[in-house]
């Protein structure tokens, strides 16, 4: 995966100027669209995306400070308007090109990625590979946006909202591994840009066939293989470190990517402040 996405990164460099067709470059690369944007925004920080358009700013400024037109400039990054050049090269800068060719600056450069796996061996990490038929995901649905780091306030007020019995309701319709209560993540953004919206679920999981009551969302999730992490200590930063050490430490290393599907979280035991936890990650994968 390191190989790939550094020959992604020489493509974006040699193309800057032309439309860059993501999925039929990660086909071509033997992976796929959705796994090779994960991988990149998590091992990068940031999306693709945003990548090729720092980098076309980057470039288009010293063509910005050598006098070309600026319609010249905007035609050779891809832009159709002086006025669309103009909006992407101040969200990147934080200066019109006007700015800039009047007084120098300010410039915020993105210099060009270069991925490297370091491995350290220190860290072992808990990992099991299933097989699991078709089942199904029941529970309470809302939208809420992404949120890297720290609690997500959206998701406690969503939780915090249904009554104590609802919880034990849950808990007894449970039929299914992953067991007990679940905090389901889907519809993410290949790119996890944060602030953007995902379809939490607090639910339960259930056979396929199981016919749930009426009042409650449901998520079908297909017959596949999912890597199962194991993660203790504070929460949620615990969890949310082993997010990136999946990123970082264990694709890089196994034949393995990441296939469409919720990610599911269960927790296995908990302190009674919920200050710390024992967790599974249940990650959809596929060979690669």
């Amino acid at each position: 995966m390191i190989s790939i996405l550094n020959r992604i990164v020489e493509h974006v460099e040699a193309h800057l100027g032309d439309q860059i067709d993501v999925a039929e470059l990660a086909t071509s690369l033997g992976t796929t669209e959705y796994h090779a944007r994960r991988m990149f925004s998590s091992l990068a920080g940031m999306p693709l995306s945003e990548y090729i358009r720092r980098r076309r700013m980057t470039a288009a400024a010293g063509d910005v400070l050598g006098g070309d037109e600026l319609l010249e400039i905007a035609t050779r990054f891809g832009y159709g308007s002086t006025e669309a050049f103009g909006r992407a090269f101040r969200a990147v800068h934080g200066s019109t090109p006007g700015e800039v060719r009047r007084s120098g600056g300010p410039l915020r450069s993105q210099p060009h990625l270069r991925f490297r796996l370091t491995v350290e061996g220190n860290s072992p990490m808990d990992t099991r590979i299933i097989e699991r038929p078709a089942f199904q995901l029941i529970g309470h649905a809302a939208r809420v946006p992404l949120i890297h780091t720290g609690a997500n306030p959206h998701i406690q007020a969503h939780i915090a909202a249904l009554p104590p019995a609802e919880h034990a309701r849950l808990k007894a319709l449970s039929s299914s591994e992953p067991t007990g209560l679940l905090q389901v993540s889907a519809d993410v953004d290949p790119d996890s840009t944060e602030g953007t919206p995902l379809t939490y679920l607090h639910g339960v999981a259930m056979e396929h066939d199981v016919v749930g009551p009426e009042d409650l969302d449901v998520i079908r999730v297909a017959a596949g293989t999912w890597a199962v992490f194991t993660a203790s200590g504070d929460y949620p930063a615990a969890l949310q470190q082993l997010w990136a050490a999946t990123a970082t430490d264990w694709f890089p290393s196994n034949a393995w990517r990441l296939r469409q599907g919720p990610s599911i979280v269960a927790i296995i035991d908990r302190s009674p402040d919920f200050s710390s936890a024992t967790c599974e990650l249940w990650l959809p994968v596929e060979r690669s």
